[in-house]
């Protein structure tokens, strides 16, 4: 029987190449919001995934990006880089049949830390001629260095039993270093946060999100009820008018679909209450992003 392992691993890769839908299969449930919009993921944070043979704590990180406009954007990078000092391994995610020069930024800082890559091509369920990816696989491997490489579809869940082996050899023998039953390391004020946050990216226009954050006002146990109050906060009076829609609409559909989110994660049943403030310039202002967690 081989020894039980337990290690950090690292997912790395350039926005919107679905790191955090990784995260979420290997861990089997959602500790990472997912949008299909690049930049979803802010914050680091950790899933925790146990298997019979070990436990991998998996780091997801925002997506490593050379653009830069604004003090989120090189907030994003130093979680992104930082994420990846001290863990036993890193897999690289890129998406299938694309490598873009972002990619390129996120393999170079990995082999800046000196610890073992697992190339993690995702998405192959949209490439239907499947023979398509051998010499995509040939070129982006040529002259990079990586432990193994993995095609798989996080979305559906192919191809993971494979990579989970694999990234378990890259961790040291250990006992588990949490319960079975721990799925992450954030709070559940945290991921109330992300939920609200994860409707914002789902349901606005293509810039918006990206000027709306989320603080967590409230978050109280009220017997079987959690009682949540949560602002959201953009930067403009006309973004407030969009966020809250006609009639409060649109306001209504966030908080909806963000608490049926928190019931399913945290087997409770909610209430939530939202508002919209505005802030001016938060996202480029450094003292407003550490009042809102991005520290």
């Amino acid at each position: 029987m081989s020894a039980h392992r337990a290690g950090t691993i690292a997912v790395v890769g350039r926005p919107n190449v679905g790191k955090s839908t990784l995260v979420n299969a290997l861990v089997g449930a959602k500790v990472s919001i997912v949008a299909p919009r690049a930049q979803t993921t802010r914050h680091r944070l950790m899933g925790i995934a146990t298997f019979p043979e070990g436990q991998l704590m998996l780091v997801d990180t925002p997506g490593i990006h050379a653009r830069q406009p604004k003090a989120m954007n090189r907030y994003m990078n130093r979680v992104a880089r930082g994420s990846v000092e001290g863990v036993d391994a890193a897999a690289l995610v890129v998406e299938a049949g694309r490598w873009l020069d972002d990619d390129t930024l996120a393999y170079d800082a990995l082999r800046e830390a000196k610890v073992p890559v697992v190339l993690v091509i995702n998405k192959v369920d949209k490439i239907a001629d499947k023979t398509k990816l051998f010499p995509f696989i040939a070129e982006i491997t040529n002259g990079r260095e990586f432990a193994a490489v993995h095609p798989v579809s996080a979305l559906k869940s192919k191809g993971t039993p494979a990579l989970v082996k694999d990234l378990l050899s890259l961790v040291p023998e250990s006992e588990a270093h949490y319960p079975e039953d721990e799925i992450t390391d954030r709070s559940q004020r945290f991921l109330a946060g992300e939920l609200v946050r994860e409707q914002l990216m789902l349901r606005l226009g293509e810039e918006l999100p990206y000027s709306a954050t989320v603080e967590i006002e409230k978050f109280e146990v009220d017997g079987a009820l959690l009682r949540i109050a949560a602002v959201i906060w953009v930067e403009r009076d006309s973004q407030k008018a969009i966020v809250i829609g006609k009639g409060g609409e649109r306001l209504k559909a966030i908080s909806t679909g963000a608490r049926i989110g928190m019931e399913e994660l945290f087997g409770s049943k909610v209430f939530l209450q939202t508002w919209v403030r505005v802030r001016e310039g938060w996202a480029d202002d450094e003292a407003a992003l550490g009042r809102f967690g991005y520290d």
